[in-house]
C-alpha cells in the first residue's frame, strides 16, 4: 500500500483536531453517522468489512445502521441486539473498526409502529392505537406501563450487550419518525393522557429515561448519543426547530453525551442532489449548540473541505457528520489530512446507495463500485492488484463504463488507449448532467477524467469514432467495446413489448413528431403541447419534463404506474418528484399508458379498464427502453476469431450499457469488473463468496402426532 504524508493547508488543521465525547475520544472531526446498507445480519461479514474500510480511511467515529433491541421492533433487513447470540457478528464489526483507531458507535433502535414485524409477526406496540406504516394491513396496540418497562428493559439490555461487543457508543435513536422515543414525543402518534402523553415534558419522558438508563448501565466505559430530528419539515402538525425540535434539545441539553441532529423523516434528512446543496440542514439544527455543552454532529452531504472547515469555525457542528460522503470515498478524511484534493471522489447525492438498501441488497454507489463488495470479492477503494498479463486494452467509448475501466487498468499499470467519438469526453454523464437538478452527476466524469490525466500509461483519444478495421489495427490485446445504449423511438418498454401503433411516418409535415430524451440532450425540443410518456419510471421521465416545460412547452406527463417516477421510492424522493412533474406539467395521468400515436394527437388508455381517450399533441417524447450501441462489438466478432487472433486480440468484451442498458452506477460497475477480471462473460464459478446459514441439528423439532414433522429428527437453526 502506498503511504502519504501530511501535506495540506494549516486551514484545515481544525478537522484533525481530537473530540471528547463523554468517557471516549474521537481522534478527529470525521464521524460516519449511523447509515443502513442492506447488508445487516444477512451478509455480516459484508457488512464488518465494510466498515473496517471506513475506520481505514481515517474516519474517527464510525456508527452501525439501526440496531433492534427486541423482536417487537422488528425490522427484517438490520443488525439486531436482542440477546447475546447477535453479539458475534457485531464484535467482529467493532474488531474491524477498532483495528484502524476508529471508535464503535451502534444505533439502538425500536421501532414501534414503523414496522409491521413481518418476521416475528409479534404485534407491534405504539404509544396509542396506531396503525403501522405503510399500506400494511397491521394495527400497532398502544402500550401499557409494563410495556414502557419492557421497552426501557430491552435498551438497557442492549446497551449492556453492545458494551460487550466492543462499541464506544451507544445511540437512542429519536429521529426519522421511525421510533419509539420520537413517536412518544409526537403529538401525531401520541395522544395518551397518562405522565407519557398531554405535554412536551410527558411526552419526552421516556427519551429522558432510555438516556439514563443507558448512562446508568454503560455511561462509565461508553459515551451515549442521542439521535434527534429537530424538524420534520410539517410546520404546526410536526416537530419544528423554532418549537418543539429545540425545546426537547433544551429540556435534555446536558444529559446525552453527543447530539446527533438531522431532518425527519429520512426523505427530509437524505434529500437528492436534484433538490437539495451540500450543507442544507445548516440553518435548522445550528441552534444545537447554542443549548448545549456537548459535542454536536450533523450531516449535510458534505464533500467540501471548506464547508466543513466553515461548520466548525462558524459555531454550527463540532464533527463532520457523513453517510452518503463516507460511502463515495471511505478514504475521504485520510485524503483530506494528506492534502491530496484531486483525489477526493464526491458524492453525486443520487442515493442509489439508499435504493439498495430499501431493496434488501447489499448497498452500492455510483461513484464507488467498490462499495459493498469489500468482504465478498475482496475490492478495496483505493487498493488494486497490479497487472498480473501483458496485456494492452484499446477502451471505445468514454462514458461511465469507458471511464472507470480506462482508471484502473490504468492504476494497475496497463497501457491503455481510451477513445470516443466525441470531442467532449463523458458520454451519458455529460449529457444527462445537463439536464434540470442532475449537474452533480458530472462527478462521475470529472473525477475520473482527474485521475486518466495524471497517467502516462493512458492514452486519451476523443473525437475518434473508432470502426472495426481500426481496432485490428490499434495492437491491443483486450477490446472493451463501451459505446453506451441509444433510447428507443419506437416506443418498446415495459407496457410495449412490440413497436407501438401509429408511429410509421408521423415524422412527415401532418404527423406528429416523436422525440426520444437523445433528442433533448442533443438540443432538439419540440415546442407546443407535448406527451411525455414515461415507461421507464426512474428520473429521466421527470426531468425531461421538467426541461420542456422550462422550454415554453405546455407537457402532459403519462405514466403507466399508479406513480411518477415509481423507481424514485427507492431514492427517497419520489414524492418530490412527483410533486416537481406536477407543478411544472399542464396535466399528469397515472396508471395510464399510451397505446397509440395518431397525427396530432396522442390515444391514451388506462391499465385497469382499458378505457381510451385522447389528447392533443403537437410532439411525441417517448422514455421507454433502450437498446445497445454495440456495432462495433458485433462487427469485431464477425471477423471470429482466427482473424482476430491474427490481429493480435485475444479477447473482446462489453462493457456498461453496451452489453446490458442499466443506470450509471451499474456501468461503473461494469467497467471496473472489467478492470478487475478483464473479462465480463458468465461463468460457471460463483464470482463472489457467500454466507451459508450453518445448520444445528441437536435441536428436536416439535413434537407430532404424525405426519412429516413427526418422522424428522432435527431441525437446523442458524447460528
Amino acid at each position: 500500500m502506498e503511504t502519504y504524508m501530511p501535506h495540506r493547508p494549516a486551514r484545515y488543521d481544525v478537522l484533525f483536531e481530537p473530540v471528547r465525547i463523554g468517557p471516549v475520544t474521537a481522534k478527529n472531526r470525521f464521524y460516519q453517522v449511523p447509515h443502513c446498507n442492506g447488508m445487516g445480519r444477512a451478509f455480516p461479514s459484508s457488512m464488518a468489512a465494510m466498515r473496517g474500510v471506513k475506520a481505514e480511511g481515517g474516519w474517527g467515529v464510525v456508527v452501525t445502521e439501526q440496531c433492534d433491541v427486541h423482536h417487537s421492533g422488528n425490522h427484517q433487513r438490520e443488525i439486531r441486539i436482542w440477546d447475546e447470540k447477535d453479539l458475534p457478528y457485531l464484535t467482529r464489526a467493532t474488531d474491524e473498526i477498532h483495528r484502524h483507531g476508529a471508535l464503535a458507535g451502534v444505533e439502538l433502535a425500536h421501532n414501534g409502529s414503523y414496522v409491521g414485524n413481518l418476521e416475528s409477526r409479534t404485534i407491534p406496540i405504539a404509544p396509542s392505537l396506531k396503525a403501522v406504516r405503510g399500506n400494511l394491513p397491521i394495527t400497532a396496540r398502544a402500550m401499557d406501563k409494563d410495556d414502557i418497562r419492557a421497552v426501557r428493559r430491552w435498551h438497557r439490555t442492549a446497551a449492556l450487550n453492545a458494551r460487550r461487543a466492543g462499541f464506544d457508543i451507544v445511540y437512542i435513536y429519536a429521529g426519522h419518525d421511525m421510533t419509539l422515543p420520537v413517536h412518544f414525543l409526537s403529538r401525531r402518534h401520541n395522544q395518551r393522557t397518562d405522565e407519557y402523553g398531554g405535554s412536551l415534558e410527558n411526552r419526552a419522558r421516556l427519551l429522558r429515561e432510555l438516556i439514563e438508563d443507558a448512562k446508568e448501565a454503560v455511561g462509565d466505559t461508553c459515551a451515549v448519543a442521542v439521535r434527534f430530528g429537530v424538524d420534520e419539515l410539517m410546520g404546526p402538525r410536526g416537530i419544528g426547530s423554532e418549537d418543539e425540535g429545540r425545546d426537547v434539545v433544551e429540556m435534555l441539553a446536558e444529559l446525552p453525551d453527543l447530539w446527533d441532529v438531522n431532518l425527519s423523516n429520512f426523505d427530509n434528512d437524505g434529500q437528492t442532489s436534484r433538490f437539495s446543496d451540500e450543507g442544507f440542514q445548516a440553518e435548522y439544527v445550528k441552534f444545537v449548540k447554542s443549548v448545549t455543552s456537548k459535542p454536536v454532529v450533523g450531516v449535510g452531504r458534505f464533500t467540501s473541505p471548506d464547508t466543513m472547515v466553515s461548520m466548525i469555525k462558524g459555531g454550527t457542528l463540532d464533527l463532520i457528520g457523513a453517510a452518503r460522503p463516507s460511502i463515495a470515498d471511505p478514504f475521504l478524511p485520510r485524503k483530506i489530512e494528506e492534502g491530496r484534493f484531486d483525489d477526493l471522489r464526491e458524492c453525486i447525492g443520487c442515493n442509489i446507495c439508499v435504493a439498495g438498501d430499501k431493496a434488501s441488497v447489499p448497498m452500492r454507489c455510483t461513484q464507488n463500485p467498490t462499495m459493498g463488495e469489500e468482504w465478498r470479492r475482496g475490492w478495496h477503494p483505493e487498493y488494486i492488484p497490479p497487472k498480473d498479463t501483458d496485456d494492452t486494452v484499446l477502451v471505445v467509448g468514454a462514458g461511465p463504463a469507458g471511464l472507470e475501466a480506462a482508471r484502473a487498468l490504468g492504476q494497475r499499470g496497463y497501457d491503455v488507449l481510451l477513445a470516443d467519438r466525441r470531442r467532449e469526453l463523458g458520454g451519458r454523464v455529460t449529457l444527462e448532467s445537463r439536464l434540470p437538478g442532475l449537474g452533480e452527476w458530472a462527478r462521475v466524469r470529472d473525477w475520473r477524467l482527474t485521475q486518466l490525466r495524471r497517467m502516462p500509461n493512458v492514452q486519451l483519444l476523443p473525437d475518434n469514432e473508432i470502426t472495426a478495421e481500426m481496432a485490428l489495427e490499434a495492437e491491443c490485446s483486450l477490446v472493451a467495446v463501451a459505446t453506451g445504449a441509444r433510447w428507443r423511438a419506437d416506443g418498446v418498454g415495459r407496457s410495449h413489448s412490440f413497436p407501438m401503433e401509429g408511429l410509421e411516418g408521423l415524422e412527415g409535415p401532418a404527423g406528429t413528431p416523436v422525440f426520444t430524451p437523445d433528442d433533448i440532450m442533443a438540443g432538439r425540443l419540440p415546442s407546443g403541447r407535448v406527451v411525455v410518456f414515461d415507461d421507464d419510471h426512474y428520473y429521466m421521465g421527470g426531468v425531461i419534463a421538467e426541461r420542456l416545460a422550462e422550454h415554453g412547452c405546455e407537457v402532459t406527463f403519462v405514466t403507466p404506474d399508479s406513480l411518477v417516477s415509481s423507481f424514485t421510492q427507492f431514492t427517497a424522493e419520489q414524492k418530490r418528484v412527483q410533486r416537481r412533474v406536477m407543478e411544472k406539467c399542464a396535466a399528469v395521468h397515472t396508471s395510464t399508458a399510451l397505446v397509440r400515436a395518431e397525427p396530432g394527437a396522442a390515444r391514451l388508455a388506462c391499465v385497469y379498464t382499458g378505457r381510451e381517450t385522447v389528447v392533443t399533441a403537437d410532439a411525441l417524447v417517448l422514455v421507454t427502453g433502450m437498446v445497445p450501441r454495440d456495432e462495433l462489438y458485433t462487427g469485431l466478432r464477425a471477423f471470429g476469431e482466427e482473424a482476430l487472433g491474427a490481429a493480435g486480440i485475444r479477447r473482446v468484451v462489453r462493457l456498461g450499457d453496451c452489453l446490458g442498458p442499466g443506470i450509471i452506477a451499474a456501468a461503473v460497475h461494469s467497467g471496473h469488473l472489467f478492470a478487475r477480471t478483464l473479462d465480463t462473460a458468465i461463468t460457471d464459478e460463483t464470482p463472489y463468496r457467500r454466507e451459508n446459514v450453518e445448520l444445528d441439528w441437536d435441536q428436536p423439532l416439535p413434537a407430532s402426532s404424525g405426519g412429516a414433522w413427526g418422522r424428522q429428527e432435527g431441525q437446523g437453526h442458524g447460528r
